[in-house]
């Protein structure tokens, strides 16, 4: 199989998990797409090496997320709060419980955001996602925790979680 026939396996594959992890870490739409193919233009570029990593979906994952850094340092790139875009729909929630997810993962600092997408959505573990973003693990297991409850406590039934869903500030 040639380089190209590789790349492209490997792309129609994964193509779909990169665009929702990026739009999980940026929350919106086009920007993600912007990400997704920075990320794949760069793991094209870098192929012959990629491939023979022990891990290709380790290095994606690292080049997912420092584009997304990368993105967020661009003054024009700057997060748009309560836009809403066709976003991948986690199962058995209702209407206005994704609108309070979203709007909950949105609230939270890009660094912590960052850390719940790759813990919960990608599996890692504390160390793999320690590794993929260069912080010690310390750092991974207090961020986690802070984000989690940061979560719980905007995601808790009552008038301080329905202002956050409506993008009010508490």
């Amino acid at each position: 199989m040639s380089r190209d026939e590789e790349f492209t396996a490997y792309v129609r594959e994964r193509r779909a998990h990169l665009f929702r992890a990026a739009y999980l870490l940026c929350g919106d739409e086009h920007r993600a797409e912007d990400i997704v193919q920075l990320t794949l233009s760069k793991v094209y570029a870098a192929w012959r090496k990629v491939r023979k990593a022990d891990s290709v979906d380790a290095y994606v994952r690292r080049v997912l997320v420092n584009s997304h850094l990368d993105e967020g340092r661009r003054p024009w790139r700057r997060e748009r709060a309560g836009e809403v875009a066709d976003r991948p729909e986690p199962a058995g929630l209702g209407v206005e419980e994704l609108d309070e997810l979203w709007a909950a993962l949105r609230s939270l600092p890009a660094g912590q955001r960052r850390i719940v997408v790759l813990r919960h959505y990608w599996g890692l573990s504390v160390e793999e996602t320690a590794a993929d973003l260069g912080v010690a693990t310390g750092t991974v297991k207090s961020q986690t925790s802070t984000a989690l409850a940061n979560l719980r406590r905007t995601l808790r039934p009552g008038p301080a979680s329905a202002d956050v869903a409506r993008g009010g500030q508490r």
